[in-house]
């Protein structure tokens, strides 16, 4: 298939570089929902040849995801590995974003005649993605709003107790500190190490810490200050044996791991889209199993709160951008191509090549675990003697690579986050660790 003219990539491909992206919007007219289409129809079928020659290619890096790399459209130059604070949108998801939202500027009615059906076909979508029922998927915009649901929606009073980890974001933190001012009930932290030692360290912790008052564990699954992958389905077994329910903080999780809702058992799972999966900013999944709904109350309230029987009357929202929603459909069409299993394959890799090469620096502590059950794509580190600030400006400056810093002196957790996603090379990495190794040597 051949793209609009004037929107092949300056390699070639079917991808349209960002001279001409801004070129076509900025220009006479803006890209029409035929030429939108067509270039999507260009990236699937260019993804679906790479499959083909490449069916089972093993190899860290190489011309299957060289081409992958080539459907973002980042800056000239930009490197980026902070996409667990916001990840880029591949083009075909940008393209369908900007097609749903044309929708208001030349059929307003359609807004609420047709969006809203589209949005609709995302749910059995999004549910299969993760292995759910689209009965248990709750469309929500955020991770932070999905821990807010769970936290105000359970019955809990005073003398119930919440059981949480000692790397909380503060989305899962404050709902239930809030819940516990108002009403009465009491959270209890379980310290983790950094990183833990084995599966085990983290559930006897847990189980420890569990007294007959225990109602909820509340849990990040994808840690963001130590980058761990929590053990979920071990600690929901744990959970459910004593008729505790768990909910997880997965914000990261979604687009990183091959989910699978029915193997981890979670009761309540909350993920951002728009960090691993590449979704646009405003859309985010609350998983509600089948077993527990009766169990939660919804805090918005509009028409069907009281009568859908599903996970639906949690998110009755009224008015919404459905588009967003939509382009989180073209999201998972673009990653179920590429494979989930290849997908975490090669995050996984490209951390494990990071966290071993950061071993051999001096002055490095790793805050992940080398586990790969314990461990994804994000890589959380400190170097002695080196500001966390200086290493993330370091990188910007000599080579456009963007990390963040993380933690706190206080909590022993200070250091930077490096996230390796498949538009990630290993050259890019080891741009990483030279300039971590510069700044080591010169401490």
């Amino acid at each position: 298939m051949i793209a609009p003219e004037g929107l092949l990539s300056e390699n070639g491909s079917h991808g349209f570089s960002r001279r001409a992206f801004v070129k076509a919007l900025v220009g006479s007219s803006a890209l029409s929902v035929v030429a939108f289409n067509r270039l999507n129809a260009a990236v699937y079928e260019s993804l679906a040849s790479l499959n083909k020659q490449y069916p089972q290619d093993p190899s860290p890096d190489g011309a299957y995801w060289d081409a992958v790399r080539q459907h973002y459209i980042f800056e000239d130059g930009l490197i980026m590995m902070n996409n667990g604070t916001v990840g880029p949108m591949p083009e075909p998801v940008f393209n369908t974003l900007v097609d749903a939202f044309k929708v208001q500027c030349t059929s307003p009615c359609d807004v609420y005649g047709v969006l809203p059906g589209r949005r609709e076909e995302v749910r059995p979508k999004l549910a299969a993605f993760i292995n759910a029922s689209p009965d248990e998927v709750v469309l929500t915009r955020n991770t932070t709003e999905g821990m807010n649901f769970v936290a105000n929606g359970l019955d809990l009073g005073p003398g119930d107790e919440v059981v949480m980890s000692s790397m909380e974001h503060p989305a899962g933190i404050h709902p239930w500190r809030l819940k516990a001012k108002r009403y009465g009930i009491t959270v209890t932290d379980v310290p983790i190490g950094l990183p833990p030692q084995s599966v085990e360290e983290i559930t006897d912790a847990f189980e420890r810490a569990i007294t007959p008052r225990t109602k909820v564990i509340s849990i990040s699954h994808t840690v963001y200050i130590s980058g761990l992958i929590a053990p979920i389905k071990e600690l929901s077994e744990i959970a459910h044996q004593r008729g505790i329910v768990l909910l997880a903080d997965s914000a990261h999780g979604i687009g990183m791991l091959n989910l699978d809702m029915k193997e981890l058992g979670a009761d309540f799972f909350t993920s951002s889209p728009y960090k691993w999966l590449g979704a646009p900013v405003g859309c985010g999944l609350l998983y509600v199993s089948e077993e527990v709904q009766d169990r939660l109350w919804p805090t918005i309230a509009s028409s069907g709160w009281d009568t859908d029987e599903t996970a639906r009357r949690f998110e009755t929202l009224g008015q919404r951008a459905d588009p967003i929603v939509i382009a989180l459909g073209e999201a998972i069409d673009f990653q179920n191509l590429i494979g989930k299993e290849r997908i975490e394959r090669r995050i996984q890799t490209l951390a494990s090549h990071l966290k071993t090469e950061l071993d051999g620096i001096r002055g490095v502590h790793l805050h992940t675990s080398h586990d790969p059950y314990l461990s994804g794509g994000l890589t959380a580190f400190s170097v002695d003697g080196v500001q966390p600030e200086r290493i993330v400006d370091y990188l910007r400056e000599k080579y456009n690579i963007v990390i963040r810093t993380i933690g706190s002196e206080e909590a022993g957790t200070r250091g930077v986050r490096v996230s390796t996603h498949i538009f990630v090379s290993l050259e890019h990495v080891d741009m990483v660790l030279e300039g971590v190794k510069y700044l080591a040597d010169h401490a």
